[in-house]
């Protein structure tokens, strides 16, 4: 355990503490305004953190996903072991894709640069980013290694004296089919910490300090106690929870024991299904851990900034060899379909004894780009991602919001720069009546998409679906939300390798609903009046389901909602 002995007033270290989080900020601010993808600079999927001189996190960004933040410094750690400070320079940048050093699969480049101030090693600034492509095959599901997936880069240089190291340019640029935003996405991450640098250089002048051993202390040591006192309020006890979901050939299962030991909690993973050899949804550990750590800061600290000392009193196991901690060369690409079910199931096995900061499982995220080559666009090749997300499940006060970034943070690639850079045509994106799964608190509707191929010639729609068969319960009787779908021409899709779309080819995009939190026939008749009036349920739910029969009656009904 960290000291406990104070060395900062409070005030002292929230304005230090809080300039160090505008310093990250301004770092995600500057790679979304020089990014070259929609992946980095319009889905915002890439997360900042500024680490000390031992690799613990002190600040991220606050808009970064939380897991990529709590991946990142083990990351740096790791790479520290190949890499000492001692032989680190000013201008250096370190770069990995390694899915079992990093963010746990190859789109995920980790860009680690340390940070000098009178000649000494005082921090590191981290970004991990998802780039538009790393070679290997164009699906994300089916795949039997890591090999076949692209291109991985051990930890290297990627700078080296401020000068960018020639031969892995070369390489990365040489291995991914639209090298132009891989490479000016990365080049563009060296060029924010850059900014980064000279802000916490002002920093450290401003306040007269020559490290930030002190601060680091402070807050590490701070927070951690902050975290153990919230876990001592919870009883003593073993939590455990396990659920179903949809694999991809099979159905899988999770399991987590979560066991509460005075100001310590663990979490054991053991029963949860094996890796997969022919899909690649397999997680490598730090995802699984970034994933576990995350709900328990979200119910314990909610109002302490993301760094290490949140993570210090909570202990991750997870079986070897699980789908939650593969080994190598498991194929890892699809790691988001299986890692959006961890946080739920942390929540739902810890929702007997914190019942008021549970939220019921969502649609979680449900991704799709297009790719493939055309005249119209620049060097002919086209690699648009867009990132929808189901609807969010419910609390026990409050409903579940339309479809939004969790439990990542993240934005959605607005349509009309979708339709600018790759031939097709969104007709509509609009919310799925009765999908949210009804409660006395509703969960999230879903959304829908309808896309259109336009192209001169046939391109490529990659699509990582999930919940398509096994609904997710809610919590405290809560119910699922709606499935989700992959419809092509009017097929049903059940398989996902790259799916061919020639010119005029449809697709319908179907995101899963939230699920409810408690007993539908307990929500209130203004809530119901409410929905039926938003478009978010229909008047047959209304009377079979929240059991309002003569819904038709009730004042407001079928008008339009005055006000947002």
């Amino acid at each position: 355990m960290t000291s406990t002995e104070s060395t900062l007033d409070p005030i002292t270290l929230e304005v230090q503490w809080q300039r160090l989080i505008t310093i990250v900020d301004e770092i995600d601010t500057a790679t979304i305004r020089t990014s070259f993808s929609t992946i980095v600079g319009e889905s915002h999927d890439f997360g900042c953190v500024l680490m000390d001189a031992k690799g613990r996190g002190l600040a991220q960004a606050q808009w970064s996903p939380p897991g990529f933040c709590t991946m990142m410094p083990r990351t740096t750690r790791k790479m520290l072991k190949k890499f000492p400070p001692e032989t680190l320079r000013p201008g250096d940048v370190l770069i990995t894709n390694d899915p079992w050093i990093g963010s746990a699969h190859l789109p995920d480049y980790n860009l680690i640069t340390p940070v000098f101030y009178q000649d000494e090693l005082i921090a590191f600034l981290g970004t991990t980013a998802h780039v538009s492509d790393v070679g290997g095959h164009r699906g994300d599901l089916e795949a039997v290694d890591v090999f076949q997936e692209g291109t991985r880069v051990p930890p290297t240089f990627f700078y080296r004296d401020g000068r960018s190291v020639e031969l892995i340019h070369e390489f990365i640029s040489a291995n991914c089919r639209v090298p132009e935003l891989v490479m000016g996405d990365l080049d563009a991450i060296v060029g924010t910490h850059r900014v980064g640098i000279g802000r916490l250089l002002d920093f450290m002048r401003d306040y007269n300090l020559n490290d930030l051993k002190e601060l680091a202390e402070e807050i590490i040591g701070r927070s951690e106690r902050a975290m153990r006192d919230a876990i001592r309020e919870l009883p003593d006890g073993d939590y455990a929870f396990e659920k179903v979901i949809d694999g991809y050939f099979e159905p899988l299962t999770m399991k987590v024991t979560v066991s509460v030991r005075d100001s310590e909690m663990y979490f054991d993973f053991s029963g949860t299904s094996p890796q997969q050899e022919n899909a690649a949804i397999n997680i490598a550990y730090s995802m699984t851990h970034a994933a576990t750590v995350y709900p328990i800061k979200c119910m314990l600290t909610p109002r302490i900034p993301n760094n290490h000392g949140l993570i210090a009193p909570l202990h991750v196991e997870v079986p070897e060899g699980s789908i939650l901690n593969c080994k190598f060369p498991a194929p890892v690409k699809a790691r988001a379909k299986i890692n959006k079910h961890t946080a739920p199931l942390i929540f739902s096995a810890l929702a007997p004894v914190l019942p008021g900061e549970t939220i019921a499982p969502g649609g979680g995220i449900f991704p799709f780009y297009f790719a493939g080559n055309d005249s119209r666009y620049s060097e002919d090749t086209f690699t648009v991602h867009v990132l929808p997300y189901g609807g969010m499940g419910a609390t026990r006060d409050q409903d579940g919001w339309p479809p939004v970034a969790f439990p990542d943070n993240g934005t959605l690639t607005p349509t009309e720069v979708m339709e600018m850079q790759c031939p097709v045509v969104m007709w509509h994106k609009r919310i799925v009546p009765d999908s949210g799964g009804p409660g006395r608190r509703r969960g999230g509707p879903a959304e829908e998409y309808l896309l259109e191929c336009r192209g001169e010639k046939p391109i490529t729609l990659t699509v990582r679906p999930d919940t398509l068969e096994y609904p997710i319960e809610g919590l405290e009787g809560g119910h699922p939300g709606s499935l989700g779908a992959v419809i092509v021409n009017g097929e049903p899709q059940k398989r996902f390798p790259p799916i061919e779309m020639r010119p005029k080819d449809q697709v319908i995009i179907r995101t899963p609903g939230g699920c409810g939190f408690g007993n539908p026939k307990e929500r209130e008749r203004e809530r119901v009046l409410a929905d039926l009036r938003y478009g978010y349920i229909t008047e047959k739910a209304a009377r079979d389901i929240y059991g309002y029969q003569d819904i038709a009656r009730y004042p407001g009904h079928g008008r339009a909602a005055d006000a947002d």
